[in-house]
């Protein structure tokens, strides 16, 4: 059987129907469809309003396109692999409901220009939706951060306990992190923003349309001022795909985390039933599902982005068929990042606890307060080099004895340099580590208080 053709008379055979099959774009680009039918309805009236179709005419393909939305909400419009693409698939039902009049749908647009605002159009609602969605999840690490400002947790640098720090620190700096990732989605939806309807399949068109009214029903900034580019750019897309793999950088790094910190060796949370399996044969155990899965994921939208940047390094100008892939990139990428930021939001604020205590015992059991013995001698006038290089002797004395920095007797701080008195104590205590780190930026409880009340208030503005 051989698949009919949409296509001009220039064509004497139809495709061969594998070759239809793996032409055809519907099985995706069907998640097009409600913004393929508002872009039509634009460019229907931009078509009225320069007198190129009459208003009667313009009023059929309106009420047509709403029709066929109609249909499609209900269920009652699924085009097939005949239709080879949704936009087909569109313009062949208007007609069926308008008559010949739907024909002059397409007139003074390509499918180029057409495909290129729909999903720019999608692709604008998306972003949108994932501010939004990153907004909600750093309102929950507000509320934990929060809700332990003088919970302490050992800090790590290569993996190493380095120094102590508030768990609200800690939190914030993911807090940071979302902020950066919900700036840079805006400002990559400041260049989706931009309407290359119009542009025709490379040329533009000779009808005397008005880009610049369509561009404004549909909501766009700009329009592209030049109709070669404006086909055939993808820069937004890799753009957005970027922007997404920076979430999901930080999505995963977060993850990380969460999964040591759910193990027996660390045992700074535990995880709640809600958010969380068991082992098919092992009952004791509680897998730390959510977090592993958005580690997994992450790598999806990296290759999503190399995909397309591959993609489009060799392509000439301007259209290309190539540029059908970039669709179930975009889509895929915009259902994992979704996917991702609800599942993490819902861990945080149901998933996990916290074990104060637990993390109290941490931050005692280690020489994570080492720099505090060097700062202590600094402050005493002691050259911090000088001080630095004692208190690894010091380290290292109490490691042969098997104590820690607070189990030393003063008689034996005083033996290690004079300067030490009955104040290292102070010094050395994990709340008063903490707590000395005042400087802007820093752990200290009052720098993370107003660190957190301005990361609210910028949260709040963000909001209206």
């Amino acid at each position: 059987m051989t698949q009919a053709q949409t296509w001009s008379q220039r064509f004497e055979k139809a495709l061969h129907p594998a070759i239809a099959t793996f032409n055809a774009s519907i099985g995706f680009d069907i998640e097009l469809i409600e913004y393929d039918l508002t872009g039509s309805v634009a460019h229907a009236k931009m078509l009225v309003k320069t007198g190129i179709i009459s208003p009667e005419e313009g009023q059929a393909l309106v009420n047509g396109l709403e029709t066929i939305r109609e249909e499609y909400r209900q269920g009652q419009f699924n085009p097939g692999v005949d239709a080879e693409d949704i936009h087909f698939a569109v313009e062949r039902r208007l007609t069926e409901i308008a008559g010949d009049v739907g024909k002059k749908l397409h007139t003074g647009r390509s499918r180029n220009d057409q495909v290129g605002t729909d999903t720019r159009l999608y692709l604008k609602d998306q972003i949108q939706q994932i501010r939004t969605q990153i907004l909600e999840f750093q309102g929950v690490l507000l509320d934990l951060a929060t809700n332990h400002v003088h919970t302490l947790i050992p800090g790590y640098t290569h993996l190493q306990r380095a120094q102590p720090l508030s768990l609200a620190h800690h939190l914030l700096a993911y807090v940071e992190m979302a902020h950066r990732d919900w700036e840079r989605l805006g400002e990559v939806y400041q260049r989706v923003n931009t309407s290359p309807l119009g542009c025709g399949a490379l040329a533009g068109t000779t009808f005397p349309i008005d880009r610049h009214y369509s561009a404004e029903l549909l909501g766009f900034d700009r329009v592209y001022a030049n109709s070669l580019d404006g086909v055939s750019d993808r820069d937004w897309a890799i753009e957005f795909l970027s922007a997404s793999s920076l979430i999901l950088v930080h999505l995963s790094r977060l993850s990380e985390e969460i999964i040591f910190w759910a193990s027996q060796e660390f045992g700074f949370i535990t995880l709640t039933d809600s958010c969380s399996t068991g082992s098919s044969i092992m009952p004791q155990k509680k897998n730390p599902d959510v977090p592993e899965l958005v580690r997994g994921k992450t790598g999806r939208v990296f290759g999503h982005l190399q995909g397309l940047l591959v993609l489009m390094k060799g392509l000439p100008l301007a259209y290309n068929k190539d540029l059908q892939e970039d669709k179930e990139a975009l889509f895929d990428a915009v259902k994992t990042v979704k996917g991702c930021l609800e599942a993490m939001t819902i861990l945080l604020s149901q998933g996990m606890e916290f074990r104060p205590q637990r993390l109290a015992e941490a931050v005692a059991e280690d020489f994570s307060n080492a720099t505090d013995v060097a700062d202590y001698l600094a402050t005493k006038g002691v050259p911090f080099r000088e001080a630095y290089n004692l208190v690894g002797k010091v380290v290292r004395t109490c490691l042969e004895s098997g104590k820690l920095l607070k189990d030393l007797t003063l008689d034996e701080w005083k033996s290690l340099h004079p300067e030490f008195d009955v104040d290292i104590y102070d010094a050395i205590a994990p709340l008063q580590v903490v707590a000395a780190r005042n400087s802007y930026g820093g752990t200290g409880f009052e720098q993370v208080k107003s660190a957190l009340q301005n990361a609210r208030d910028r949260w709040e503005a963000a909001q209206s």
